[in-house]
């Protein structure tokens, strides 16, 4: 069989067989080497490209041929692996992170595929390859792979003098300067390179770069400060090469999606496209500041990229309790770790969105220097932790003419396409993609090599709705065919579509000493998965408002405006809210939240303390979702003032998050009357 990465064959063995023969791809040349068996570094080499144990896959294929003999509707392995008959030619994997989905050919595995954010991995018999998508592969890359040349490394310098290592892989044979794919990132250019090439053998030039302070690159790594500058005096240094055309592109995700955002928001003339997975957006809106309030769910990515080199070891702990726990905040990472994190510090002695914030703001600065027009493929899911930075992607590119705007969204975790199923919850049979990897492809030879190759028959926006295991398209987001439908609080705990002409108010009483959990396993380092708050929401610290039962199918899509009227006790505290979906079992499954620290209610670049009763409006909004809420369900929404997990709890005092005296705050929510406390969503008009 073939083992191909994003279309390319790389290797050919025969995955049924521990003892195999492998032919690899040299990359040097684009030519297979003469077989040879099949040694545990390949093996381990491979495994890591793909996401699949090549170990284990023999005994697991040899098993599940097995279980095919009667074409079941499902069938449970020896090892718990659980699959599902998807059509005539698939089995999904359900229950698990990169699934090794089954190919068939009656009841003959003929191959098995994976997928992931950035790259799809398919290993298939040649004979059936048409029952994936290899075809479209070929049809936009019809020639052969090109061989790479030797990697060079070139030191980038920066408008301060700082240099950064900066590896650079070429097509063999470049004759004439070519486009340039460019990739940032804090987590290690040498890893991060073996997937990244494969644009080079695409004949693109491929540079990826220890951005400041990390790995081989000079200077100090502050995370959200330099990008801005150190993104466009890259474009500038990789432009000025005799083997770039001048047109550069940009990829990756998280931290490596963010640094293209702030490149474009220098106005750079080379950055001429951008594929933005699961971008990071500015730090009161996205991270670490979320709503004003200081994000302790990402505290494990903060552990792993506290030193010059990733270590991911420092994400996997079993006390996070008392770690979260630590106070002063100034003395968590020296607690944990032993050692001093200056970017923690800086953190902390900067609770405002104040200059020190605005340097990296990519937003706020691309609006000020009137917009950008780089072409973005936009890839994002409902349950990303840095979903609400794909949002401020969306407003930012809100008005861009046809064709330079795509759009992908799914039922998917900060992961990305790597599952159907998210602790827990089914998103459904179609929740993964296997043409993500191939749309970062077309967008590049589209708009660096303007190749037309974009199909026609695709929607500007392509998005996923849970319930109804369907993807969609629009012309634009929010779709098209949505309109907003606002929903009130009710004194009876209901949601109402008319708001009550009687004033009322329900309140909610936090003691920080016993906060409310936002449900995450915070080794995972995911912070927004769907969950049942079923247990949670019986807390006397929460307000629930729900809808009567469904009579009828609700579909609703985009992100949640939620405007309510506070009165307190406290001059501050944190408001958390999420809408969740109501099953006839009982169960309340997050789909959306939005949290704000409420004295930035004027602005996070102010802070404005509540008087005693004084009833204060606050507005927030959610991440995204679509989800159909079907007849028989309801819809929830829930208020509380405390995540953690999510957000250091509040202490109900001017000095907020960060201090050991803390108050019991009583947090009053109004409506009815002249107080009309109700949340706006986008219900689909079309079924």
């Amino acid at each position: 069989m073939e083992f191909y990465l994003s279309g390319i064959c790389y290797a050919r063995f025969d995955p049924f067989r521990a003892d195999t023969e492998v032919s690899l791809l040299d990359l040097a040349s684009g030519s297979f080497l003469p077989p040879q068996p099949m040694d545990d570094e390949t093996r381990q080499h491979l495994s890591t490209l793909s996401n699949i144990d090549l170990a284990g896959l023999p005994a697991k294929l040899g098993e599940a041929a097995g279980c095919l003999a009667a074409r079941p509707a499902s069938f449970e392995m020896s090892d718990g692996s659980f699959y599902e008959r998807k059509d005539d030619h698939h089995y999904i994997q359900r229950r698990v992170k990169y699934p090794v989905d089954l190919i068939v050919e009656g009841d003959s595995i003929v191959g098995v595929q994976t997928p992931s954010r950035d790259t799809i991995c398919i290993i298939v018999d040649p004979a059936y390859r048409h029952l994936t998508v290899l075809p479209e592969w070929d049809a936009l890359y019809p020639q052969p792979v090109c061989g790479l040349q030797e990697v060079r490394t070139l030191q980038a310098p920066m408008h301060d003098g700082v240099r950064l290592a900066t590896d650079v892989y070429l097509p063999a044979g470049v004759t004439e300067p070519v486009p340039c794919v460019l990739i940032r990132t804090p987590y290690g250019r040498q890893d991060e390179g073996l997937q990244w090439r494969l644009y080079a053998q695409r004949g693109f030039a491929v540079a990826v770069q220890d951005i400041r302070g990390r790995n081989d690159s000079g200077g100090d790594w502050f995370p959200l400060t330099c990008e801005v500058e150190d993104g466009s005096d890259t474009l500038d240094f990789l432009a000025a090469q005799p083997w770039c055309s001048g047109s550069i592109g940009m990829i990756g995700g998280s931290y490596l999606g963010y640094v293209q955002w702030a490149a474009a928001a220098s106005k750079n003339p080379h950055l001429k496209a951008m594929v933005s997975e699961v971008a990071a957006g500015s730090a009161f809106v996205d991270m670490p500041l979320r709503g004003g309030t200081m994000s302790s769910g990402m505290l494990a990515w903060a552990f792993a990229v506290s030193q010059r080199k990733l270590d991911v070891s420092k994400m996997e702990r079993d006390d996070w309790d008392e770690v979260l726990a630590y106070r002063p905040l100034e003395d968590v990472c020296s607690q944990a770790l032993g050692y001093d994190v200056p970017f923690w510090r800086s953190w902390l002695a900067h609770p405002c969105d104040d200059e020190y914030w605005a340097r990296g703001n990519w937003y706020r600065r691309a609006v000020e220097a009137g917009g950008i027009d780089v072409p973005a493929l936009i890839q994002t899911g409902w349950f990303d932790d840095n979903g609400m930075g794909s949002t401020q992607a969306l407003d930012l590119t809100a008005n861009y003419p046809a064709g330079l705007r795509k759009v992908i969204m799914g039922p998917w975790i900060h992961q990305g396409n790597c599952a159907y199923d998210l602790h827990g919850v089914p998103m459904g049979r179609s929740a993964v993609r296997y043409d993500l990897d191939l749309w970062y492809f077309r967008w590049f030879e589209k708009h660096l090599k303007g190749r037309d190759c974009i199909p026609a028959d695709t929607g500007a926006v392509e998005y996923f709705t849970v319930g109804q295991d369907r993807w969609k398209t629009s012309a634009k987001w929010p779709p098209e065919q949505t309109e907003p439908f606002t929903l009130y609080l009710a004194s009876d705990g209901t949601l109402a579509q008319y708001p009550e002409q009687d004033a009322g108010q329900d309140t909610l009483h936090y003691d920080p000493a016993h906060p409310a959990t936002h449900i995450i396993d915070m080794s995972e380092n995911e912070i927004e998965v769907p969950e049942d708050y079923t247990l949670e929401e019986q807390r006397p610290d929460y307000l629930c408002f729900t809808t009567p039962v469904l009579e009828e199918d609700w579909t609703f899509t985009g992100d949640v405006a939620v405007q309510l009227y506070l009165s307190s006790n406290v001059p501050d505290t944190d408001l958390m809210v999420r809408i969740t979906r109501v099953g006839e079992d009982g169960r309340s499954i997050k789909l959306a939240d939005g949290i704000l620290d409420v004295k930035y209610r004027e602005g996070f670049d102010r802070e404005v303390f509540m008087e005693p009763g004084q009833v204060c409006p606050v507005s927030i909004r959610t991440t995204k979702f679509s989800a159909c809420f079907r007849k028989g369900q309801r819809l929830r929404f829930t208020v509380t003032s405390s995540a953690v997990n999510f957000s250091f709890p509040h202490s109900n005092t001017r000095a907020g998050f960060n201090s050991r005296e803390t108050a019991v705050a009583a947090n009053s929510i109004h409506f009815g009357g002249a107080y009309p406390s109700h949340i706006t969503l986008r219900r689909e008009t079309q079924a």
